[in-house]
């Protein structure tokens, strides 16, 4: 079995395909790399995968009755960490898996098992961070629009809960790390990027944007959270756990200074 080093394009459908070759050619990767950080060396043995479909078909399959559902969409969310040694991991044990005679996606006494489980568990608790703190404000045009910042790419992680819970208006969440978003027309939602994703992102550029009469429903919302503020009950450091600073540049209650 010939080792080696693989390059391919960045999406999950490359990444299955590259589990399908792994197994084609009977290769074991070294390294598991987007095309783009890709360094030609002399003593360098490597392999570009080419996205295919049919073969990511095929390995989605596979993995789904190997270690079903739930253990396939783990891989998936563990992809979504954008980690850079995640790509590898996942091959790994995609082979670890197909390998095995015993259901090894419970085997917490593995070392890569126990790898994903604590990626997934970072994913899902920034998805669930990204449902509470996310913050619309409504547009002149009627367009409801949240910018966020989360660690990881959760925005197809909450693209169900928001289309469910908001489904009776116009929406944007747009994640300004990663420069594109999900825009929801009362119909289906779609990912939508913008030419100069820096504009939207400007807080300067959006106010000028809002409704008339969105400052008012903002200032309501800072009060009632000034309200019910207790501040002999403070307890800052419990409040961090659940409310890190890096979240408080887009949620309106941090202007009143509730971190003093």
């Amino acid at each position: 079995m010939r080792e080696v080093d693989l390059y391919f394009d960045g999406t999950w459908e490359g990444i299955l395909t590259s589990i399908f070759e792994m197994f084609e050619y009977k290769i074991m990767p070294l390294s598991l790399s987007h095309t783009a950080a890709r360094q030609k060396g002399m003593f360098q043995t490597a392999h570009d995968v080419v996205s295919q479909q049919d073969k990511a078909d095929r390995v989605k399959k596979g993995l789904i009755e190997k270690i079903g559902r739930n253990g396939y969409l783990e891989l998936w969310h563990a992809f979504l960490s954008e980690l850079p040694d995640v790509p590898l991991l996942i091959i790994r044990l995609a082979r670890h898996y197909f390998q095995s005679e015993q259901p090894e996606r419970l085997n917490f006494g593995h070392d890569l098992v126990l790898r994903l489980k604590k990626i997934v568990k970072s994913v899902s608790r920034e998805r669930h961070r990204m449902k509470a703190f996310a913050r619309f404000q409504r547009l002149q045009d009627g367009l409801f629009v949240a910018l966020i910042e989360p660690d990881f790419n959760v925005l197809p992680l909450i693209r169900k809960h928001f289309q469910d819970r908001y489904a009776d208006q116009r929406w944007l969440i747009f994640d300004i790390r990663r420069h594109y978003g999900l825009y929801y027309d009362e119909h289906t939602t779609s990912e939508v990027t913008f030419a100069d994703p820096g504009n939207l992102a400007n807080s300067r550029t959006l106010v000028d944007l809002y409704a008339a009469d969105e400052p008012l429903y903002a200032d309501l919302w800072k009060r009632y959270f000034k309200s019910v503020n207790i501040v002999e009950r403070k307890n800052m450091k419990l409040h961090l756990q659940h409310v890190p600073r890096r979240y408080w540049r887009h949620l309106h209650e941090k202007s009143f200074g509730l971190d003093a």
